[in-house]
């Protein structure tokens, strides 16, 4: 928000929308993460340190990454629906909303374990992610195509090409999660 403040473009998220958001994308997800069966072998590794903190300097630049691509995924598709699909700015930042929607939904497969099967996981197999994800995905859909809703989040359907953009914009930091925890699993860092 601060960005586009300062770049002079509409921010590419409301207030109003930002708690639909809040209320939709991690709770549901979040509570289905929790009902997952977890590490089976959880009991065989050893205990942490008693004087290490449970986030650690690759945990807060994971945490930071993951802020900046996303950051950069929306506002990237703000920029591009305004710029190369020239929409409206009540469209484009419909396309920043659903990009960011979707962008925190796709994050709970960078949740699954590192060295695990990308396609088989603990999240993959987790049914409660997949209700998770058709519910948010229902809502938000709701929000965007219910009139009375959409009116109060001021959204509205965006044409084929912005949900495309959507769509390929909001699986750039799953791509950069799963990536970058490809690359640690290959240097063996924890």
């Amino acid at each position: 928000m601060g960005l586009a403040f300062l770049a002079s473009a509409p921010l590419p998220i409301l207030p109003l929308q930002i708690l639909f958001l809040n209320l939709i994308t991690d709770v549901f997800p979040a509570i289905a993460l929790g009902l997952g069966e977890g590490d089976q072998t959880v009991m065989e590794k050893p205990p942490r340190e008693p004087d290490e903190p449970i986030l650690n300097h690759r945990h807060w630049l994971a945490i930071g990454g993951y802020g900046l691509t996303t950051t950069a995924a929306v506002l990237g598709a703000l920029v591009l629906a305004l710029n190369w699909l020239q929409l409206d700015e009540r469209q484009a930042v419909t396309v920043s909303f659903l990009t960011l929607a979707l962008t925190q939904l796709w994050h709970v497969f960078n949740m699954a374990e590192q060295g695990s099967s990308l396609l088989r996981n603990e999240v993959t197999c987790n049914p409660f992610i997949w209700g998770a994800l058709a519910l948010c995905i229902g809502l938000v859909l709701l929000g965007v195509y219910l009139p009375g809703l959409s009116l109060v989040l001021t959204l509205v359907a965006p044409r084929t090409d912005g949900w495309l953009l959507v769509v390929g914009m909001s699986l750039i930091p799953l791509l950069v999660g799963q990536i970058s925890k490809g690359l640690f699993s290959l240097r063996g860092i924890e």
